[in-house]
């Protein structure tokens, strides 16, 4: 039990940056659910459970917790007096006794029981680190690949666990088939749910106004430098987009640093977005000019 319990809880502790004390605990409390779940039919279900875990050697032990009464009325939560000085010679009438109920094999079951909390404390730690990682990514773009595709969704490899891209928020009219690579943008990551078992529920989107902007950072330097700012978009997905920009250098005209030369950079944006349209206007603070 040391050699597999014990040395497992510090070294998942310490690499998880988990409590051990802790992990004791879950275990101990697994451990009562086990014992219930072990008894024999028509066994005397003792009301309050105490088990212990040695923290040095590892050895599960179940206590039932008994009132010392003169008559016993309920086998599950009292015990008699008599019956408790054999236990120890020093309890009184109205203490509560500890009576050592562990069962032969119990250390066995005290070890496959450890196994799976050990197991579920690494998955959830796990999960917990990618949440984490993911919640930063919110609002941001990442480069998708589709895994599966369903009626009401797609659902995509985002490296570390999968996004899920439900119909409402796909382009009218996009085809996406297996293994195709798309840009998506992150609008929510949530710790759990019913997609993405294998850590936390990420939705993302094709048609988010934003989706335009984060494409368009990537492609313009100025855009990323922050000389060009994009003032505001408008944008009907899979059909057309207008972006209004702005240039802090009146040297850099903000229209032609997104275009590129030739057309080169608003060319790769709409190649993304399978060829929507994009107009680009100069923003002006008169409402009359814009």
């Amino acid at each position: 039990m040391k050699s597999e319990i014990i040395e497992a809880i510090k070294a998942l502790a310490k690499e998880k940056e988990i409590s051990e004390e802790m992990l004791f605990s879950t275990i101990e409390e697994a451990l009562k659910a086990a014992y219930r779940k072990n008894l024999p039919k028509g066994a005397v279900v003792p009301t309050n459970l105490a088990v212990t875990v040695s923290r040095e050697t590892g050895a599960a032990q179940v206590f039932a917790r008994k009132l010392i009464v003169e008559e016993v009325e309920e086998p599950g939560s009292q015990i008699t007096l008599e019956e408790a000085s054999k236990l120890n010679a020093n309890y009184q009438m109205g203490d509560i006794a500890e009576v050592d109920v562990t069962p032969n094999g119990f250390l066995r079951v005290a070890a496959q029981t450890a196994k799976q909390v050990i197991m579920q404390r690494i998955r959830e730690a796990e999960r917990g680190k990618i949440y984490d990682e993911y919640i930063e990514k919110e609002s941001e773009i990442l480069t998708a690949i589709v895994q599966r595709v369903e009626p009401k969704a797609v659902y995509v490899e985002l490296g570390r666990t999968e996004g899920v891209l439900e119909q409402n928020e796909m382009m009218p009219g996009e085809v996406l088939h297996d293994d195709d690579h798309v840009k998506v943008y992150v609008l929510e990551v949530h710790r759990a749910g019913p997609v993405g078992p294998r850590g936390p529920q990420v939705r993302v989107s094709r048609i988010h106004p934003n989706l335009v902007k984060r494409l368009f950072e990537m492609e313009v330097p100025e855009i990323a430098g922050g000389v060009v700012t994009i003032k505001s978009i408008a944008r009907e997905a899979g059909s057309r987009t207008k972006m209004a920009v702005h240039s802090s250098d009146m040297m850099i005209d903000p229209v032609g640093a997104c275009v590129g030369q030739r057309g080169s950079r608003v060319d790769r944006v709409v190649n993304e977005l399978k060829g929507e349209k994009i107009d680009i206007i100069k923003w002006s603070s008169d409402p009359a000019e814009f």
